[in-house]
């Protein structure tokens, strides 16, 4: 039964909302193929391009993706099928495919493994990277109308420019095949095709086809404040291909996304933050950005990135980490820095529409004036029990105080292992309490920013910060009971224990 029967069916004793919520709901499930061990294998050789999730029913990652997938799903319709298989009905297929912790996503291409999707796990990003997983590494273009077919896309483009028979193109090829699941890359041999988009003065009579490979940055970012294009004239190698996209790709004020901001947060980095939508709102996303990139073009060359970012996507983000009240309604954009260091500073002043605001706390950045905002929990008033409480306004103090060995737990209130060591970690602090050298301290790592040096990913993470080397903190990855934290402790120290008031021979 089609939608339109199904609901002509209902109609009468389901509202009509409900049942339009429930066709779409129905066809975003059509739009995902539900394989099994009997079927797989022959379904799966069907399709030139499949991303295939391997599930179980009970699994809380599996159900958080499953609404980004099914979404990812429509807009790939008719290029990338995808398909999910559920463990539990259907062993046999997640076994042969080492689908042991869910969700597992995988590619396939004819029906063969090509490898585990290593993209983003959102909507937009499932979809823009499966849309590198289908054609040719390198699209062949033949005529102007299909360059701009290529290049008046959402994401930046790389086009090379060769010479019949030129050795360039075999190398960027290459690139290409290595660098796909990053880039868009395209080449033409056209004569005729190559020359106006160089950056040399035209040639008189007829053009010759230099070789050349240009960067198109997307036409949303178009802007007067930068060229939409870069040129590339060295010779052709996969390495000098990969330096110069790095280099030229994002420009001077690039869209920060979820997908790319680990890249773009290598630097130091000013974002601003308003209701970015270059697909619903292109007009007021261009407004913002373009008052922004006034004030980047005099500041960039002072060491500082910049970007914008849709404001929503960064949300829980800008509330947590910058401590900004963010309201939904609110117009104006706000502004933060982010250093490489981790160093955090936001902008109080109202975001002014002629830049005046943004200049001012830019000045104030660069003269040293701004004061750091750290996330921090209130300093403990009382902190003498045998476990030092920490939080990020006195780690400092207390964490490198150079005459003090300091044993540091970073938990999460929520975690269960974390809940699981607090007897043990206890004991030992009550066992060195007494021990005038050394400091056995906790810090909850989701209120408290986490200092630089430290890296923390789960809970618990434990590190060491002996005297002497207190910028080079030693993770501890042992056994976590008290014979193992004294036998790590008594190693790592320089100094002699004090365990239960009773000095240890080194």
């Amino acid at each position: 039964m089609n939608f339109a029967a199904f609901v002509l069916t209902m109609r009468g004793s389901v509202p009509l909302a409900l049942l339009c919520a429930l066709a779409l709901t129905l066809g975003d499930r059509r739009d995902v193929l539900e394989l099994g061990d009997e079927e797989f294998e022959y379904l799966a050789a069907e399709h030139e391009t499949l991303l295939v999730m391997f599930h179980a029913p009970w699994c809380g990652h599996c159900k958080k993706l499953a609404p980004d997938f099914a979404k990812a799903a429509s807009r790939l319709k008719g290029s990338v099928q995808l398909a999910k298989v559920d463990c539990t009905a259907n062993p046999d297929t997640c076994k042969g495919f080492g689908a042991s912790a869910y969700p597992l996503l995988k590619v396939f291409r004819n029906g063969v493994d090509a490898g585990s999707y290593t993209g983003p796990r959102t909507a937009d990003g499932i979809v823009q990277y499966m849309r590198t997983q289908t054609g040719p590494d390198s699209v062949p273009l033949r005529t102007e109308e299909d360059l701009q077919a290529f290049v008046n896309n959402y994401d930046p483009s790389v086009v090379g420019f060769f010479p019949p028979g030129s050795t360039g193109l075999p190398e960027f090829r290459k690139a290409a095949a290595q660098l796909r699941e990053q880039f868009r890359f395209a080449h033409s041999v056209e004569p005729d095709l190559g020359g106006p988009h160089s950056l040399d003065p035209p040639l008189e009579g007829p053009q010759t086809l230099q070789q050349h490979v240009v960067l198109f940055r997307p036409p949303r970012l178009s802007s007067r404040f930068e060229e939409g294009s870069v040129l590339f004239t060295d010779p052709v190698s996969v390495a000098a291909l990969r330096r110069f996209i790095r280099d030229s790709l994002y420009g001077l004020c690039p869209h920060l996304t979820l997908e790319n901001k680990e890249r773009l947060r290598v630097r130091d980095l000013l974002t601003v933050y308003y209701d970015l939508d270059y697909r619903r709102n292109p007009t007021g996303s261009k407004y913002w950005r373009n008052r922004v990139m006034k004030v980047a073009s005099r500041y960039s060359p002072r060491g500082l990135s910049f970007a914008v970012a849709n404001k929503h996507d960064f949300l829980s983000e800008l509330e947590e980490d910058f401590g900004l009240g963010m309201s939904e309604a609110a117009e104006l954009p706000v502004v933060t820095i982010k250093t490489r260091l981790g160093h955090k500073f936001t902008m109080r002043e109202e975001f002014t529409r002629d830049g005046s605001s943004l200049e001012r706390f830019l000045d104030d950045y660069f003269s040293g004036l701004l004061k750091r905002f750290i996330k921090s929990q209130t300093v403990p008033e009382i902190n003498n029990s045998p476990v030092k409480v920490l939080v990020a306004e006195s780690f400092e103090e207390v964490v490198n105080q150079p005459e003090k060995d300091v044993l540091v737990q970073f938990f999460s209130p929520r975690c269960p292992h974390c809940k699981k060591l607090t007897p043990v970690y206890t004991e030992l602090a009550e066992q060195l309490y007494l021990d005038p050298n050394l400091i056995v301290a906790e810090m909850d790592a989701t209120a408290n920013d986490v200092p630089l040096g430290y890296d923390v990913q789960g809970f618990p993470t434990i590190y060491f910060a002996p005297v002497g080397k207190k910028d080079q903190p030693i993770r501890y990855e042992g056994t976590r009971e008290v014979r193992d934290f004294l036998k790590f402790l008594k190693r790592e120290s320089r100094r002699p224990l004090v365990l239960n008031g009773v000095r240890e021979e080194l």
